[in-house]
This record gives structure tokens, C-alpha cells and sequence, in this order.
């Protein structure tokens, strides 16, 4: 079940050490992603929205590109995603830490998918033994023909082991709030990234991780007019 602590978080050693743990672990849940709907007990949600326009040239849809694949998409007060950046994409691990009133709590994933295609990126991840949900999710940029930059997150889940019944209670009772906030949080992001965002990597910290959700940085760029 999912490690919590409360009202502090875990130190980079402490990370590096849970997620060196990660490739022993699982998948929580069985099924095919097209098998997972609703009369079978999956619960399936999604949000798109367009985060930039850019009929020439490809520089946002990069910066939109780099902030995926960190997870720097992702809004801090809510989840911030701890990773190793060496490792490749496809099969990393991910540790999730999900934070609600003042409660902490690290949940496993791995990316068992990626596209990366000239206008399509993106990367699914499943849940792994201790997540306090299971199924998949998919993190997905695109770019339409006219130069639309569409980012669209899709995830079918069910609810997993809790540590404790009031969590348990918690996350029936707040997760819908939580979710749709993180989902507009996220489509905001992107957006401000693709527009203002650093191609550069997000810095490590001392034991070599980064943290998406927190290390954003904004380049902005002005023209005094004559």
C-alpha cells in the first residue's frame, strides 16, 4: 500500500533509494486498456484542450514537448512526479506524490507506452503495487495541420489499496474535486511552458532526480517598440 507521511515530504536520498526499489514491483491491476470501461467496473475520464497556436515552425510544440516529458505539466499543491531523467522514457519509473491537506502520500508508476512521431508525443504510464489507484493514463500532445497544439489527458482507473479507512474515505470524497482542478492546472501549464518555457532539462537535485511539477522556468522574451 501506499507510504504517507504528514505535513513533510521525503528527502532526495530517501527517493532515490524507493525508486532504485521500483523495478521489483507490479502492476496492480489486470486488463486491456480497451477492455477497461464502464460496465466492467472501470471508471474513464479525459480533458483536452488547445495549449498554443503555431502555424510555423515547431518551437512551441518543443518547449510543450519537454514539459510533458518531465511531467512539469503537472501543479505542485497536487502531485509532483519524482524520476530519474537518465533513464529512457520508455519503462521508467515514476513516483507519484500525491499531496492533499497536508498529507503526503508515494505512489508507483512505470511508462509502459510512448509515441514520439514529427507531430504526436506522448507516453501512458500504469500503476504499480501501492498506488492508491489502478489502471493506466496517457499523457498526449499533438499537432494539428493548421497549428494547433492540443494536449489531452485520458485515464482509466479503479480505486486501490488505501494504508488507512479515512483515507480510503478522503479520496471518495475529494478525489473528483482534485482531479478536475489537476486537470485544468495541467492544460495551463503546458500552455504557459509552450509559450514561455526553457528547452533546457530541469535541473537534478543532489542524488541526480528531478521533480516535475516544481522546477518550471519561464524565458520571457520583449521587444521595445520604436
Amino acid at each position: 500500500m501506499a507510504e504517507w507521511r504528514l505535513f513533510r515530504g521525503w528527502s532526495g536520498e530517501e527517493l532515490r533509494a524507493r525508486l532504485e526499489r521500483l523495478p521489483a514491483l507490479a502492476v496492480n491491476f489486470e486488463g486491456v486498456e480497451d477492455d477497461m470501461t464502464g460496465d466492467r467496473g472501470w471508471h474513464h475520464y479525459y480533458s483536452e484542450a488547445v495549449v498554443a497556436i503555431e502555424p510555423d515552425g515547431d518551437a512551441m510544440f518543443s518547449r510543450a514537448r519537454q514539459a510533458v516529458a518531465t511531467y512539469q505539466f503537472s501543479q505542485p499543491e497536487i502531485v509532483v512526479a519524482h524520476l530519474d531523467p537518465s533513464t529512457p522514457l520508455l519503462l521508467r519509473r515514476l513516483l507519484l506524490e500525491i499531496r492533499v491537506l497536508g498529507l503526503r502520500y508515494l505512489c508507483p508508476a512505470m511508462v509502459t507506452r510512448v509515441r514520439d512521431e514529427p507531430r504526436v508525443f506522448g507516453f501512458r504510464y500504469d500503476t504499480l503495487q501501492g498506488h492508491l489507484e489502478r489502471g493506466v493514463e496517457w499523457f498526449l500532445l499533438s499537432k494539428q495541420p493548421g497549428g494547433e497544439i492540443r494536449f489531452r489527458i485520458e485515464a482509466r482507473w479503479k480505486r486501490g489499496t488505501f494504508p488507512n479507512w479515512w483515507s480510503r474515505l478522503g479520496f471518495i470524497l475529494l478525489a473528483n474535486r482534485y482531479q478536475q482542478r489537476w486537470h485544468r492546472e495541467a492544460h495551463r501549464r503546458v500552455s504557459m511552458l509552450a509559450h514561455y518555457g526553457s528547452l533546457a532539462p530541469p535541473p537534478r537535485d543532489a542524488a541526480g532526480l528531478t521533480h516535475g511539477g516544481l522546477n518550471v522556468v519561464f524565458t520571457y522574451h520583449t521587444r521595445r517598440g520604436r
